[in-house]
Protein backbone atom coordinates (compact mmCIF):
# COMPACT_ATOMS: atom_id res chain seq x y z
CA UNK A 1 0.00 0.00 0.00
CA UNK A 2 1.43 3.60 -0.79
CA UNK A 3 0.85 6.59 1.24
CA UNK A 4 -0.10 9.85 0.11
CA UNK A 5 -0.12 13.01 2.01
CA UNK A 6 -1.47 16.34 1.05
CA UNK A 7 -0.16 19.02 3.59
CA UNK A 8 -1.63 22.16 3.03
CA UNK A 9 -2.44 25.63 4.40
CA UNK A 10 -6.03 27.78 4.46
CA UNK A 11 -7.08 30.55 5.78
CA UNK A 12 -10.72 31.08 4.22
CA UNK A 13 -11.16 27.40 2.56
CA UNK A 14 -10.15 28.04 -0.77
CA UNK A 15 -7.37 26.10 -0.62
CA UNK A 16 -8.79 23.66 2.22
CA UNK A 17 -10.68 23.05 -0.78
CA UNK A 18 -8.15 22.07 -3.33
CA UNK A 19 -6.66 19.97 -0.61
CA UNK A 20 -10.04 17.62 -0.12
CA UNK A 21 -10.01 17.32 -4.44
CA UNK A 22 -6.06 16.55 -4.31
CA UNK A 23 -6.90 13.62 -1.84
CA UNK A 24 -10.13 12.60 -3.17
CA UNK A 25 -7.74 11.82 -7.04
CA UNK A 26 -5.23 10.38 -5.21
CA UNK A 27 -7.68 8.03 -3.36
CA UNK A 28 -9.30 6.77 -6.75
CA UNK A 29 -5.59 4.64 -7.64
CA UNK A 30 -5.64 1.31 -6.65
CA UNK A 31 -3.29 0.37 -4.09
CA UNK A 32 -2.60 4.91 -2.59
CA UNK A 33 -3.95 5.76 1.01
CA UNK A 34 -4.29 9.64 0.77
CA UNK A 35 -4.85 11.15 3.88
CA UNK A 36 -4.79 15.37 4.61
CA UNK A 37 -3.55 17.48 7.41
CA UNK A 38 -3.17 21.06 7.88
CA UNK A 39 0.03 22.74 7.82
CA UNK A 40 -0.10 23.55 11.57
CA UNK A 41 -0.90 19.68 12.19
CA UNK A 42 2.18 18.65 9.99
CA UNK A 43 4.59 20.86 12.29
CA UNK A 44 3.40 18.64 15.21
CA UNK A 45 3.39 15.48 13.88
CA UNK A 46 6.20 15.94 11.25
CA UNK A 47 7.56 12.32 11.67
CA UNK A 48 4.55 10.93 10.40
CA UNK A 49 5.31 12.47 6.93
CA UNK A 50 8.82 9.86 7.13
CA UNK A 51 6.29 7.12 6.06
CA UNK A 52 4.09 8.65 3.05
CA UNK A 53 5.92 7.91 -0.61
CA UNK A 54 4.34 10.90 -1.69
CA UNK A 55 3.88 14.12 -0.12
CA UNK A 56 1.42 17.25 -2.30
CA UNK A 57 1.99 20.62 -0.43
CA UNK A 58 -0.66 22.78 -0.89
CA UNK A 59 -0.68 26.92 -0.08
CA UNK A 60 -3.15 29.85 -1.00
CA UNK A 61 -0.51 32.48 -2.45
CA UNK A 62 -0.54 35.93 -0.39
CA UNK A 63 1.10 39.08 -1.71
CA UNK A 64 2.86 36.90 -4.39
CA UNK A 65 4.08 34.30 -2.23
CA UNK A 66 3.47 31.07 -0.10
CA UNK A 67 1.11 32.07 3.06
CA UNK A 68 2.82 32.27 6.17
CA UNK A 69 1.81 28.90 7.63
CA UNK A 70 3.20 27.09 4.95
CA UNK A 71 6.46 28.61 5.66
CA UNK A 72 6.15 27.96 9.60
CA UNK A 73 5.60 24.14 7.66
CA UNK A 74 8.85 24.24 5.70
CA UNK A 75 10.61 25.80 7.88
CA UNK A 76 10.09 23.17 10.48
CA UNK A 77 11.37 20.56 8.25
CA UNK A 78 14.72 21.73 7.96
CA UNK A 79 15.50 18.40 10.17
CA UNK A 80 14.15 16.43 8.14
CA UNK A 81 16.45 18.02 5.48
CA UNK A 82 19.51 17.33 7.86
CA UNK A 83 18.68 13.82 7.52
CA UNK A 84 17.39 13.21 4.04
CA UNK A 85 14.76 11.84 5.29
CA UNK A 86 12.47 12.55 2.28
CA UNK A 87 14.62 12.43 -0.18
CA UNK A 88 13.07 10.32 -3.42
CA UNK A 89 9.67 10.78 -1.65
CA UNK A 90 7.43 11.91 -4.85
CA UNK A 91 6.04 15.68 -4.71
CA UNK A 92 4.11 18.07 -6.14
CA UNK A 93 1.71 20.87 -5.05
CA UNK A 94 -1.03 23.50 -5.97
CA UNK A 95 -2.35 26.84 -5.39
CA UNK A 96 -5.20 29.21 -4.80
CA UNK A 97 -5.26 33.29 -5.07
CA UNK A 98 -7.77 35.77 -5.49
CA UNK A 99 -7.29 36.55 -9.25
CA UNK A 100 -6.61 34.72 -12.69
CA UNK A 101 -2.61 35.71 -11.90
CA UNK A 102 -1.81 36.74 -8.53
CA UNK A 103 1.85 35.86 -9.20
CA UNK A 104 0.60 32.33 -8.49
CA UNK A 105 3.35 30.50 -10.17
CA UNK A 106 6.25 32.32 -7.79
CA UNK A 107 4.08 29.99 -4.92
CA UNK A 108 4.31 26.98 -6.63
CA UNK A 109 8.15 27.26 -7.73
CA UNK A 110 9.10 28.38 -4.35
CA UNK A 111 7.48 24.99 -2.74
CA UNK A 112 9.20 23.15 -6.07
CA UNK A 113 12.42 24.69 -4.88
CA UNK A 114 11.40 23.30 -1.01
CA UNK A 115 10.58 20.17 -2.67
CA UNK A 116 14.14 20.03 -4.82
CA UNK A 117 15.94 20.66 -1.16
CA UNK A 118 14.47 18.09 0.11
CA UNK A 119 15.93 15.93 -2.53
CA UNK A 120 12.04 14.47 -4.10
CA UNK A 121 10.51 14.23 -7.63
CA UNK A 122 8.27 16.94 -8.58
CA UNK A 123 5.38 15.99 -10.99
CA UNK A 124 3.47 18.45 -13.01
CA UNK A 125 -0.27 18.53 -14.21
CA UNK A 126 0.35 16.63 -17.95
CA UNK A 127 -2.87 18.97 -18.80
CA UNK A 128 -2.96 21.75 -22.05
CA UNK A 129 -4.48 24.76 -20.98
CA UNK A 130 -8.27 24.31 -20.93
CA UNK A 131 -7.36 20.46 -21.79
CA UNK A 132 -11.81 19.95 -21.77
CA UNK A 133 -12.47 22.79 -23.79
CA UNK A 134 -9.96 23.45 -26.22
CA UNK A 135 -11.97 25.88 -28.35
CA UNK A 136 -11.70 28.16 -25.75
CA UNK A 137 -8.31 28.76 -26.47
CA UNK A 138 -8.95 30.50 -29.42
CA UNK A 139 -11.64 32.93 -28.19
CA UNK A 140 -10.99 36.10 -26.87
CA UNK A 141 -12.45 35.51 -23.78
CA UNK A 142 -10.32 32.73 -22.89
CA UNK A 143 -11.19 29.31 -20.60
CA UNK A 144 -14.28 29.61 -18.46
CA UNK A 145 -14.88 28.60 -14.66
CA UNK A 146 -15.50 24.76 -16.35
CA UNK A 147 -12.39 24.48 -17.61
CA UNK A 148 -9.67 22.07 -16.77
CA UNK A 149 -6.54 23.78 -15.72
CA UNK A 150 -8.16 27.27 -17.58
CA UNK A 151 -5.01 28.85 -16.33
CA UNK A 152 -2.84 26.82 -18.13
CA UNK A 153 -0.46 25.82 -15.62
CA UNK A 154 1.83 22.98 -15.88
CA UNK A 155 3.94 23.21 -12.17
CA UNK A 156 0.57 22.21 -10.38
CA UNK A 157 -3.04 23.21 -10.42
CA UNK A 158 -3.54 27.02 -10.00
CA UNK A 159 -7.25 28.42 -8.60
CA UNK A 160 -8.84 31.75 -9.02
CA UNK A 161 -11.10 32.49 -6.43
CA UNK A 162 -11.41 36.13 -7.05
CA UNK A 163 -13.55 37.46 -3.72
CA UNK A 164 -16.11 34.65 -3.83
CA UNK A 165 -16.08 32.79 -0.70
CA UNK A 166 -16.47 28.87 -0.70
CA UNK A 167 -17.95 26.98 -1.39
CA UNK A 168 -19.00 29.29 -4.79
CA UNK A 169 -15.14 29.18 -5.32
CA UNK A 170 -12.62 27.54 -6.61
CA UNK A 171 -14.51 27.05 -9.69
CA UNK A 172 -15.85 23.74 -10.62
CA UNK A 173 -13.39 23.11 -13.46
CA UNK A 174 -10.22 24.18 -10.82
CA UNK A 175 -11.45 21.80 -8.65
CA UNK A 176 -11.27 19.15 -11.02
CA UNK A 177 -8.06 19.87 -12.04
CA UNK A 178 -6.82 19.14 -8.61
CA UNK A 179 -8.85 15.75 -8.53
CA UNK A 180 -6.99 14.99 -11.57
CA UNK A 181 -3.70 16.46 -10.26
CA UNK A 182 -4.50 13.95 -7.30
CA UNK A 183 -5.00 11.23 -9.22
CA UNK A 184 -2.19 11.66 -11.41
CA UNK A 185 0.54 11.91 -8.58
CA UNK A 186 -0.95 8.54 -7.08
CA UNK A 187 -0.85 7.07 -10.36
CA UNK A 188 3.09 8.01 -10.72
CA UNK A 189 3.80 7.19 -6.96
CA UNK A 190 2.33 3.96 -7.48
CA UNK A 191 4.94 3.63 -10.45
CA UNK A 192 7.83 3.89 -8.47
CA UNK A 193 6.40 2.19 -5.69
CA UNK A 194 6.02 -0.89 -7.97
CA UNK A 195 9.44 -0.17 -9.64
CA UNK A 196 11.35 0.06 -6.45
CA UNK A 197 9.93 -3.34 -5.00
Amino acid sequence: MGKLAVVYHSTYGHTKLMAEAVAKGASTVDGIEAGMMTAEEAVKSIDALDDADAIIFGSATYMGNIAAGMKQFMEASVKKWFASAWKDKIAGGFTNSSSFSGDKLNTLQGIQVFAMQHGMIWVGTGMFPSQNDMDAMNSIEGPGPNAHNRVGSFIGPMASSFQVNPPDTPAKGDIETAEMYGKRVAEVTMQFIKGRG
